[in-house]
């Protein structure tokens, strides 16, 4: 097939075939609507893709995401210690075709932004209007020496909610009590900054019921990180003397990895670890770099009143792979980048000048089973970048009570955010 010919009604039903979505009719084009093609499915692109219709339902909105279960990262810390389970993570595009849009489990595999091609990997193609890359985080797995997809085998990152995240459960149930779990933390940025910490909390936790003589060691490549004294606070609390935190200045930058050995080898010092989850540095998903959506840092900086992509015409980019500022690289701020990209769309289209955004989100981070804090925020465009204008962060002495709580809204926050996005 011509890869530069507009996908047809039959290419993309063939497309689809093996789809969970694959009885819902693929329509073809109507005459004078505007084509809008979504690349990824997580709540950025999701969150797009049904914000777009919803907003004008004759658009006509195609979402390309290879994988026909979309696997949430948020809360997969808990999968990691047996606290939740993996299928509670997942969800399907059901719900998002029904809503008329079309999903088609194909990868993009290239984007001619001339003539407003999408190729996918099995050679078919798409024309669009306006393009939305929402492709989430690649690993670097050429930026720690030692370390690529092979060594993840044996020292798992577990930063993308999956069989990574069974890996390293499966190593914590086969350690026997008295190991060191050893977490190694990239530099900023990075998906979700608090995460490394969470993880090393309930680790902590499953360490101290299961496997009380045992220890976890955070080599960290920063000094400071995002709610600090609230994890600390917690640690010297609920964990003490079960978690050790090595930052930059003191010699806790990872500079590579034998996983042969399983040795993790820093400025000042190297460690043998019983069990390693090595986080890798991050960049924009692949999709966005042969776009010419990302710059030199690997990331994609965009306008933020309307998600534009600074480099490339007609392109906007969402979530993780953007340069958003001050906002964190997390689910609530992808939904919510989602929903006012897709608001900047439909008024562009229809020749109007996109509101300024106004973006709130959430980020909840769980220590134990009913021991949470919270930190948010409100964010809004200023000299070219998404500044804070109004944040708030979880007490650092309050009582149990409100620990509790923060528990049961973090619990309601991944079911309000996914019904939104997928249910």
């Amino acid at each position: 097939m011509d890869a530069t010919r507009p996908m047809t009604r039959r290419d993309v039903a063939r497309g689809i075939a093996a789809s969970a979505v694959a009885a819902l009719p693929c329509p073809s084009f109507a005459q004078g609507a505007a084509r809008i093609v979504v690349i990824g499915g997580g709540f950025g692109g999701a969150s797009c893709a049904r914000a777009l219709r919803k907003l004008d339902p004759k658009l006509q909105v195609s979402l390309i995401e290879p994988n026909q279960t979309f696997t949430a990262c948020p809360f997969s810390n808990e999968v990691i210690v047996g606290m939740r389970e993996l299928p509670a993570q997942q969800f399907n595009y059901d719900k998002i075709a029904a809503a008329g849009v079309t999903v088609i489990p194909q990868a993009a595999a290239k984007v001619d932004p001339e003539k407003r091609i999408v190729t996918l990997a099995d050679g078919n193609s798409l024309v669009y209007e306006r393009l939305v890359l929402s492709p989430g985080i690649d690993l670097r797995f050429d930026a720690l020496p030692g370390y690529d997809e092979a060594a993840s085998a044996k020292m798992p990152h577990a930063w993308k909610a999956g069989e990574q995240t069974l890996m390293l459960r499966r190593q914590l149930e086969a350690m026997e009590d008295g190991g060191t779990v050893v977490i190694a933390v990239p530099a900023a940025p990075l998906r979700c900054p608090p995460a490394p910490y969470e993880r090393a909390s309930l680790i902590a936790h499953y360490l101290k019921t299961r496997k009380p003589r045992s220890k976890v060691l955070i080599l960290d490549a920063k000094d400071g990180f995002s709610q600090q004294r609230l994890f600390e606070a917690a640690w010297k609390e609920l964990y003490p003397g079960m978690i050790e935190r090595i930052a930059l200045s003191q010699g806790g930058r990872v500079t590579s990895v034998d996983p042969a050995t399983s040795t993790i080898i820093t400025d000042f010092g190297n460690y043998v670890a019983n069990v390693a989850s090595v986080i890798p540095p991050q960049k924009a998903g692949r999709i966005a770099e042969l776009a010419g959506a990302a710059d030199n840092t690997g990331w994609c900086p965009i306008d933020p009143t309307n998600f534009a992509s600074k480099l490339v015409p007609n392109i906007h980019v969402i979530g993780d792979a953007c340069i958003a500022g001050q906002i964190p690289k997390a689910a609530s701020a992808a939904s919510a980048q989602g929903k006012a990209c897709a608001a900047g769309i439909v008024a562009m289209i229809s020749g109007k000048a996109p509101e300024t955004p106004r973006l709130s989100g959430a980020c909840y981070n769980t220590v134990a089973p009913g021991y949470a804090f919270s930190l948010s925020g409100v964010y809004q465009p200023k000299d070219g970048q998404f500044v804070e204008a109004e944040g708030a962060t979880s007490p650092v002495n309050a009582p149990r009570e409100t620990r509790q709580r923060e528990a049961e809204s973090a619990e309601n926050w991944f079911k309000t955010i996914t019904v939104e996005t997928f249910g």
